[in-house]
């Protein structure tokens, strides 16, 4: 393959293709269809995001771009469709980029269709995933050897950067990309990335607190992606993992996806921020709600066991049972505020007992390939719960911002044509 092809960005007067098909490997369209989410439509997800056609992006020497068979659905992009807590736009024209649309979407597989002359070790026509961490190779702080997921650069794809997998060609930086499962459909391999490689520096990311075997784990939102995917990483390590849900038909889904069981948490009401210290009443009832469930708990666990990890990301309304049920010593850490960014903890509890609240985001190269690797082994299942159109997208997203879709991840096919290809 010569390098002009290899290198190649757009073809001209290469029209774009349907959704659902490829052009030919080498060909990139001047232009390709994409679900756009516009400030003037930030609100409601299901109006946010819109099909459009735009101009294919270009790569720069560093980069890959990837035509896109299948993407992933993550909370993230219910947060960029709504422009809060941030406007992406708005942040990305600061720094100096003139796109006034954002094309969000942090998981995809796809085939890779351009590379930048500076990339090794990756040729047209691999089969991929992507993960979401993005960084500046020149980050000061990358050059002192230190986390690239921590350094001021560090962003999270498509959803903090454009030209995600929402679009018929994705750009991304030559280290996310990873070989793809071969045992898995294009959409089965689309769906788990952010959430598994999330969860996987969660539980192995933090020394003084990583994951060990016979440890005991809380896992909240267990039905869902991220607690599919983390309840089954605690598993592999030979960890015991219980599960928080809803109700019990999502009790059982967790169960049949790591977890040693699950309590629900409709059976309690103190959630939200407790009552202030002094207010003995109030701290008495509080203090009842989190004991009973913290008794069920123990239940579970088959003795008085409290949880070496909690794995959180609801946030402002469970952070204060999160940290009352940590054993001393132990970790609660947290990569999102779904139920709200506002939390109070107990500071008696956090002290005397050295407990760490820890936040995480994202993933580094090295736990992102960790991760890969146990998906590409069959340690780790997908969890895909449902496939989609493209014409999905916006639908979607407003369900998961309604608390609707908790049976694993829901993946969106675009270049693939119907569901079930791509193995082998």
């Amino acid at each position: 393959m010569n390098d002009d092809v290899r290198r190649s960005v757009a073809t001209p007067g290469a029209e774009p293709v349907p959704i659902g098909e490829l052009p030919p490997l080498g060909t990139v369209p001047e232009r390709m269809h994409a679900q756009v989410v516009r400030q003037d439509r930030y609100g409601d997800p299901a109006s946010a995001f819109r099909p459009e056609v735009v101009d294919t992006p270009r790569i720069g020497p560093d980069e890959v771009l990837i035509a896109v068979q299948a993407a992933g659905i993550n909370y993230n992009n219910v947060w960029a469709a709504r422009g809060y807590p941030v406007d992406q736009v708005a942040v990305r024209q600061k720094r100096g980029e003139t796109e006034d649309f954002h094309i969000g979407g942090s998981d995809a597989s796809g085939i890779v269709y351009a590379i930048g002359e500076q990339v090794t070790g990756i040729e047209l026509g691999q089969h991929v995933v992507v993960h979401p961490g993005v960084w500046d190779a020149d980050d000061p702080w990358i050059a002192r050897g230190k986390d690239p997921m921590i350094a001021p650069s560090a962003k999270i794809w498509g959803y903090d950067t454009n030209y995600g997998a929402f679009g018929q060609f994705a750009r991304v930086q030559a280290h996310q990309v990873m070989p793809k499962a071969e045992h898995l459909s294009w959409e089965e391999a689309a769906a788990p990335t952010l959430v598994g490689t999330t969860a996987y520096r969660m539980l192995h990311g933090w020394a003084g607190n990583t994951l060990n075997s016979d440890d005991l784990v809380l896992v909240w939102g267990g039905s869902g992606g991220l607690g599919t995917q983390a309840a089954q990483l605690v598993r592999a390590a030979g960890a015991r993992a219980i599960a928080v849900v809803s109700d019990d038909e999502r009790g059982e889904f967790a169960m049949r996806h790591g977890a040693i069981g699950y309590l629900n948490r409709r059976d309690y009401d103190h959630w939200g921020v407790p009552p202030l210290v002094d207010d003995k009443a109030g701290q008495k009832a509080w203090t009842a709600g989190v004991r009973a469930f913290g008794k069920r708990f123990w239940e579970i666990a088959g003795g008085r066991e409290e949880p070496a990890i909690v794995f959180e990301h609801p946030g402002g309304a469970t952070i204060p049972t999160s940290i009352f049920l940590c054993q001393p010593g132990g970790m609660v850490v947290i990569c999102a505020g779904t139920t709200g960014f506002d939390a109070m903890v107990d500071l008696r509890y956090h002290w005397t007992r050295q407990k760490r609240l820890q936040g995480s985001h994202g993933t580094n190269d090295e736990q992102a390939y960790a991760y890969n690797d146990l998906v590409r082994d069959r340690v780790i299942d997908p969890v895909l719960g449902r496939t989609i159109p493209f014409t999905g997208i916006p639908d979607a997203h407003a369900a998961m911002g309604r608390g609707e879709d908790v049976f694993g991840n829901v993946a969106v096919l675009i270049g693939a044509a119907e569901p079930g290809t791509g193995r082998g």
